[in-house]
């Protein structure tokens, strides 16, 4: 019921009923529970049909609760402090002075100290996460890690972790673009090829605990080879770091960047081949899924803005369907927004018990 209210925003006892199936007297005694524990407020009447009588309005008491998020990558930790509505309170960024895992968990318990209202904590990062155990992390070096139970260790507070991408596919679902969606493809890109799926109205969790995974996608065999040995896959065209290493005498992204927006004929060449990999990627999680919504975002964005023709290219030769069914939603990269992730993602352990 909580859930309901706060993935869909304030409605009356009426409303919420069928959603969670239950009669309007057991509603009404959870209800009064939620109230009572400060969860759900009373706010007042409103004609919610056409017919019959104004209804009482249950709304989220955001400040009944404090959740901190932090967004780990190789050189800095983002956080972010919510309410209980995934507003955001706070916010820090920090560079790390080491990524040992030790000086992580420090760094993490010296945020929340200073926060000592929290109810609890949820910690992200790309890598493979099982039941708050970093099983594998590249980018840190970490194998084998168990962050959430080395937090609550520090802390005394309830820790989730998890996949980042994972997170902010779970936070766009409850808070974001594709609030209430069934169906939903989070794809992001940048230093790794991410996705998320939403399907009848739940992430997709497979049975390993393994993040969905598009990268390596044929585009084309001829083509650039990836990290993994794999010769012309999504991943070969996408990854800032590749996108860098094809551009004679570029050391950066950025600076690819900059040479495209230049006009430099080499840099142009290539962006225009990873935005059409791009399409091909969007294209298949179209067929796949036939989703209500597709979330693009990372801070590889930059792609996008330089070869969007490129990209509808590769999705009109790769969707099976009429392109214009396809909602593809373009949001704007920030960390401050991962973090914010990792905050919901404690959020919905709190409420669900789950991760």
């Amino acid at each position: 019921m909580l859930m309901e209210v706060l993935v869909h925003g304030a409605m009356s006892r009426a409303e919420i009923a069928p959603r969670v199936r239950l009669s309007r007297p057991t509603l009404t005694r959870a209800a009064r529970v939620l109230v009572g524990h400060g969860l759900l407020a009373e706010g007042g009447t409103e004609l919610r049909s056409s017919t019959g009588r104004p209804s009482e309005i249950l709304h989220v008491r955001g400040e009944a609760h404090h959740f901190l998020g932090v967004k780990l990558t190789a050189d800095h930790l983002y956080a972010a402090v919510v309410d209980l509505t995934a507003t955001v309170t706070d916010a820090v960024e920090q560079p790390l002075r080491s990524n040992e895992p030790a000086e992580v968990v420090a760094r993490i318990t010296e945020l929340a100290a200073e926060r000592p209202w929290l109810t609890g904590i949820g910690v992200t990062l790309g890598g493979v996460v099982r039941d708050g155990v970093v099983v594998n992390a590249g980018f840190l070096g970490w194998e084998d890690v168990p962050l959430a139970e080395s937090v609550t260790g520090e802390t005394g507070l309830p820790v989730a972790a998890d996949n980042d991408v994972q997170a902010l596919t779970a936070a766009e679902h409850w808070f974001g673009a594709g609030a209430g969606v069934e169906s939903m493809v989070v794809i992001t890109i940048g230093a790794g090829v991410g996705t998320g799926l939403i399907i009848d109205g739940k992430l997709v969790q497979g049975a390993h605990r393994l993040p969905p995974r598009f990268a390596h996608l044929l585009v084309d065999p001829g083509g650039p080879q990836c990290g993994y040995g794999h010769r012309g896959c999504v991943s070969s065209y996408l990854m800032s770091h590749v996108i860098a290493r094809r551009i004679d005498g570029c050391a950066t992204y950025d600076e690819a960047v900059e040479r495209a927006q230049a006009d430099d004929p080499d840099a142009l060449e290539v962006f225009a081949e990873a935005g059409y990999a791009l399409g091909v990627l969007i294209g298949h999680a179209a067929n796949f899924v036939d989703p209500a919504k597709i979330l693009l975002t990372g801070d590889g964005l930059p792609l996008y803005e330089l070869a969007e023709e490129r990209v509808h290219d590769g999705i009109e030769d790769t969707y099976e369907d009429d392109p214009a069914l396809i909602d593809l939603n373009v949001q704007p990269f920030d960390f401050g927004e991962w973090a914010r992730a990792a905050a919901v993602l404690a959020i919905k352990a709190a409420i669900t018990g789950t991760t």
